[in-house]
């Protein structure tokens, strides 16, 4: 499985939000050069973060966005799922017609790849980005503004 270079700006937009105060907002484009991510590009990904439940979206002159959940809500599972769309690492993970051998996922590689996924999935819903910014916050020896709790 390889990601594609919209989720990993997706993950650096997610984490730099969640290193600010909760309920913090930002224009694109300012978050476009904190970030050095094409601006075009940010603001298409921020459509699908925000059709997600990510991220939310003000208009306005006092426009720009913020983070729609509380980053400890939000996992790597969820920014994957949201830019890249439902993934599975064999296509018959998805679709059991789509094997080759007919077999409808009773094939040895079938359940190896299903648990597989599973164990996959569920590591990335186990990291938050609350704790990715807590982590890149200590390591580079600045105070987490949400440490506060």
């Amino acid at each position: 499985m390889k990601l594609n270079q919209a989720t990993d700006y997706a993950f650096r937009m997610v984490l730099y939000l969640a290193s600010l105060p909760e309920g913090a907002k930002i224009t694109g484009a300012s978050l476009a050069e904190k970030q050095n991510i094409p601006e075009r590009f940010l603001l298409k990904i921020m459509r699908s973060l925000t059709a997600a439940g990510i991220m939310k979206s003000y208009r306005g002159v006092e426009g720009g966005f913020a983070l729609n959940r509380s980053a400890k809500e939000i996992t790597l599972f969820d920014v994957i799922e949201a830019v890249e769309g439902q993934t599975e690492l064999q296509r018959c993970l998805q679709d059991l017609g789509s094997c080759t051998r007919a077999c409808s996922g009773m094939c040895s590689i079938y359940t190896a790849f299903a648990d597989i996924q599973r164990d996959l999935a569920m590591k990335l819903k186990s990291i938050n980005f609350y704790d990715l910014a807590a982590q890149e916050a200590d390591a580079m020896g600045i105070e987490f503004p949400q440490n506060i709790e």
